[in-house]
């Protein structure tokens, strides 16, 4: 629609590198000539913008002083108040939670880009002591920035955090000015995805999980031996049910319980909780349960057995 308003969303912690590439995009010439900007800034470090250097027809500033502001509809307001503007550019707090600005935004608005900045030096320790945050900050970002990262150090500990919070970032590692990498790390599936049947070890759960709803259809027709739990027998018609495990993404507020729709001959001998393992054959067709069409399995045989250990699968 006309009305609608480009966000593009910058994240991260102090240090980041956040204002400094905001301010060399906003001086760029080549970015802003063909509209007005407003930047909300939602965050204050050691530098600070320098709008005489913008380049283009206008860029307006407006501050958003605390996460209780944005979540009681202070960016609403402040947008009635601001002149008219063609996109805004988000310089978010890294210690607020995304969805209180997901939650804050005007109804025109859609995120265009995100991109999330961390400094490679810190990045550890900030994932160690608050990972929550640095999850929120990484699940949703099409690209995510180690700034001051040291030419032949070993990317695979940050590689690794970005990818168990989001398979398709583009990662990048900044040795310094115009000198910068692009991840090319592959990341193959722990099993092997031409093989007759997978046998699913139960470390793997988490990872084809994610997998199985991300790539649906190339699963589509393969045959599945996996350990879960039952859940949703009773309020089932005969014959169906659903099977999964807890899975923790991020921490253990993040753990949410990760399930299928199953088919069985029989499931009068399955009650919510029961651990099973099944060998299935893997549809993908529309599914009541789903609302829309995802994979469900058609059991070829369902044997209770010990729970998986441990029971909560991870990354």
């Amino acid at each position: 629609m006309l009305n609608d308003k480009p966000v593009f969303i910058f994240t991260g912690f102090l240090g980041g590198g956040k204002t400094e590439f905001i301010q060399d995009t906003l001086s760029n010439p080549e970015f802003g000539n063909d509209g007005r900007t407003l930047l909300v800034v939602c965050e204050y470090g050691e530098l600070e913008y320098e709008p005489e250097k913008f380049a283009g027809p206008g860029v307006e500033i407006v501050k958003i002083n605390s996460e209780d502001e944005l979540k009681n509809g202070a960016l609403i307001e402040a947008v009635k108040n601001a002149k008219k503007f063609d996109r805004v550019i988000v310089e978010y707090n890294g210690m607020w939670m995304l969805e209180s600005l997901f939650a804050g935004m005007p109804r025109n608005w859609f995120v265009a880009q995100e991109m999330t900045l961390f400094d490679a030096t810190t990045f550890e320790i900030y994932n160690k002591n608050m990972r929550q945050l640095c999850f929120d900050k990484m699940k949703t970002a099409e690209m995510v920035v180690f700034n001051r990262f040291t030419h032949g150090a070993d990317k695979m500990p940050l590689h690794k955090e970005v990818r168990i919070a989001n398979r398709r970032s583009i990662i990048v590692y900044e040795y310094g000015p115009h000198d910068m990498e692009v991840d090319d790390i592959e990341d193959p599936l722990p099993y092997d995805m031409n093989a007759k049947r997978i046998d699913l070890d139960p470390d793997w759960y988490a990872e084809w999980y994610r997998d199985i709803n991300e790539n649906m259809d190339a699963y589509d027709g393969k045959i599945i031996k996996l350990k879960g739990r039952v859940a949703l027998v009773d309020e089932l018609p005969s014959g169906q049910f659903a099977v999964g495990r807890h899975v923790m993404t991020c921490c253990e507020d993040d753990i949410q319980f990760a399930a299928l729709m199953a088919y069985a001959t029989d499931t009068s001998d399955l009650k919510v909780g029961d651990w099973v393992e099944i060998e299935a054959k893997i549809r993908v067709e529309y599914e009541k349960a789903y609302g829309e069409k995802g994979p469900v399995l058609r059991c070829k045989s369902v044997t209770k057995c010990e729970p998986a250990d441990p029971e909560v699968a991870t990354f």
